[in-house]
């Protein structure tokens, strides 16, 4: 039989905005993410979902960096695509972007089965930062979109079970050091993608994983799983409606109705919220999302991807101002439907020792009725989906698939990061499938294999900031061991921290302050450590003298652009003069806040970020209309993190001077997810 399916390269031409550098700071502060359940709520649960809560929560983004330099001029980009397709389907894939599938066409039918986003425009909603939406991502790592949603991944051709040909990607996941494959499957005349994950442990010991599938698809829709009841988190609230730290509620709720609103129609949510189904063990795993017509797409997949979920943005002024800051004008909006290893996305999911977990997933076009009484809909979707893809048929596939994951790649596509070829190298792990090989080193990698060949750490070149710090346990033995040099205490340091160790990890930050020619980078770790440690008056005092460090730093080398240092003060001047504003406004030394605010880079302060800092720091000097005129100026901040109410916070300071208390927060700066108080 003639095999007609075939990959690929294109490169697309989108509206997209830059994603700058990365944040040159080391994030020592504690996650920010909600991921706590009250023990009272846990008693009602399910045993295993109960201890998977509370197994292991990331309290670190630690050692992947913070990626926050994007901005929101969009302007015309080539981005590369990997394009896998059949007689029935087209899927197009973005390797340097997390191997997202942007788009999946029926082609008979001419209907994109996703939402497809015409533009790239990162936000802030992954772990580590930038995000982007639309499509299927691949989620991997710990409670939350990967960190992997704007990085590249490797990519290459391998044989399919079908004689044919599969489009492999795979990566190295950094929080967790688990290396993974997502393999894309078209078998000839079939409507369904077929798609392949194997998450694998290499490690002696038992570690935490996460996956979630998620699908963007058109909110004008129905979205059917095969439920009676959902698992609601909400965030507990305090006086005057504010969250309380980290921690939730969860709720189970009827499904279809709830409020007495049938919330499968993702419109007729009022604010953003996330429903895990709780389908029952013995029920087929799938969910699909239908237009009024009964058009759409179904995701089913082998029971080993338990759960299902609806997010939604809801109809109110935060959801529109999200899907209107993530996307152009006229697009429509979106929802997400989800696929992952366990019920909620709030768990964690252990993974043995040298062990590995896998299913298979298929993505295909899905008609059926949506409208009716809720189990007749879910029965006819059902008895449908037998018909077009057997359970049995999904079941058979994935054991087609297993023989070939091992499968040693063919022709390289794309190139992902040098992480896995470096511990790949330190603990000799052999991956079949998925190689990491030494040619995909990088500078990033470089002072990293010298410490583990030669057993010391090297300085980093002139004129430059001393890069990431790899904070697993084998990788702080090493510095341990090594010769005591400044930059080896820095990054010993900032391990130790990770760790835990705080007192040490001090210690090990002031041993290097003694002899080191830059002083900036152990100082403001340890004015980080003096916030933590609710000391904010030292911690100002040492923001102002790293940034003073700094900025002499950058002068002596400031003749010096070769290789983008010029690029790399800039990035890490911007990141540490705005902690510095931010912990001077706190203590109330608003002259120091200024002098640091004043010595930024012109291009620096116009961004978005830091005209609100403007805002906060004339407010702060009692010039209060010269604040206003900030806003009314307008600006843009582009890493407003998901549910930061800071702007509002701010603007209810600026106008609660007025005869009638606060104004209401302007449409272009809402972007709150939850009711006003």
């Amino acid at each position: 039989m003639e095999i007609v399916t075939t990959i690929r390269r294109e490169v697309l031409t989108l509206p997209a905005a830059s994603l700058g550098p990365d944040n040159p700071l080391p994030p020592l502060r504690p996650l920010d993410e909600m991921h706590r359940i009250e023990d009272r709520d846990k008693a009602g649960l399910p045993r295993d979902m109960a201890r998977q809560i509370g197994h292991a929560p990331l309290h670190s983004l630690l050692p992947v960096p913070v990626r926050d330099g994007y901005d929101r001029d969009r302007g015309p980009r080539p981005v590369d695509a990997l394009v896998i397709e059949n007689d029935r389907l087209r899927a197009t894939v973005l390797p340097a972007l997390g191997g997202r599938i942007a788009s999946l066409v029926h082609k008979p039918t001419g209907r994109e089965l996703l939402y497809r986003n015409p533009v790239f425009q990162p936000a802030n909603f992954a772990l580590n930062g930038a995000w982007f939406s639309g499509g299927i991502e691949w989620n991997i790592g710990a409670t939350g979109h990967t960190t992997l949603s704007c990085s590249p991944v490797h990519a290459a051709r391998v044989p399919a079970p079908d004689g044919g040909e599969m489009l492999r990607l795979w990566e190295w996941e950094r929080l967790r050091d688990l290396p993974f494959q997502v393999d894309l499957w078209l078998p000839d005349g079939s409507d369904f993608l077929y798609v392949g994950v194997r998450i694998r442990n290499p490690h002696e010991k038992p570690v935490p994983t996460y996956w979630w599938s998620n699908i963007a698809v058109p909110e004008e829709c129905r979205v059917l799983a095969p439920a009676e009841r959902a698992y609601l988190p909400h965030c507990l609230k305090g006086v005057g409606g504010a969250p309380i730290g980290y921690e939730q509620r969860l709720s189970r709720v009827p499904v279809p109705e709830h409020d007495g609103v049938d919330r499968t129609h993702p419109p007729r949510s009022t604010y953003p919220a996330d429903y895990f189904y709780d389908v029952p063990d013995d029920r087929r795993r799938w969910i699909a999302a239908l237009d009024a017509d009964g058009h759409g797409l179904v995701q089913t997949s082998t029971d080993v991807l338990r759960g299902r979920k609806l997010f939604v943005w809801g109809r109110g002024p935060g959801g529109r101002s999200w899907q209107r800051w993530l996307t152009e004008p006229g697009t429509g909006g979106y929802c997400e439907i989800q696929a992952g290893l366990a019920r909620t996305q709030l768990e964690h999911v252990a993974l043995d020792a040298e062990s590995e977990v896998s299913w298979l997933e298929a993505y295909g076009p899905f008609d059926a009725p949506p409208e009716g009484e809720w189990s007749g809909v879910l029965a006819e979707a059902e008895t449908r989906l037998e018909t077009v893809l057997p359970r049995a048929g999904v079941d058979a596939a994935y054991a087609a698939w297993q023989p070939y994951a091992d499968t040693e790649p063919g022709e390289r596509l794309a190139t992902g990061s040098g992480w896995g070829a470096l511990e790949v190298l330190r603990a000799g792990w052999k991956l079949p499938g998925t190689p990491f090989d030494e040619t995909t080193l990088t500078e990033e990698q470089e002072p990293w294999l010298h410490l583990l060949r030669a057993g010391s750490f090297p300085e980093t070149a002139a004129g430059r900031p001393p890069g990431g710090t790899l904070v697993a346990r084998h990788w702080r033995d090493m510095l341990e061991t090594a010769p005591a040099t400044p930059l080896t205490e820095y990054h010993l340091g900032v391990a130790q921290w990770h760790a835990g160790d705080r007192a040490q990890a001090e210690r090990s930050w002031e041993r290097g302050l003694r002899h080191a020619s830059s002083a900036w980078p152990a100082l403001r770790c340890l004015a980080v450590a003096d916030l933590e440690a609710r000391n904010p008056e030292r911690a100002a005092d040492r923001y102002t003298e790293a940034f003073d460090d700094l900025c002499r730093a950058a002068d002596d080398t400031a003749h010096d652009t070769a290789g983008g240092t010029a690029g790399g003060w800039r990035a890490v001047t911007a990141a540490l003069g705005r902690e510095a504003v931010e912990a001077l406004l706190a203590v109330g030394r608003t002259a120091d806040a200024r002098s640091v605010f004043r010595r930024l880079d012109p291009a620096t302060r116009a961004r978005g970020r830091f005209r609100l800092a403007e805002a906060a720091l004339l407010l702060a000097e009692g010039r209060r209309e010269e604040a206003r005129a900030v806003f009314d100026a307008g600006f843009e901040v582009a890493d407003l993190r998901e549910g930061d109410e800071v702007i509002g916070r701010l603007w209810n300071a600026l106008t609660d001077g007025t005869a009638h208390g606060p104004e209401p927060l302007p449409e272009r700066y809402d972007f709150r997810m939850r009711p006003t108080p």
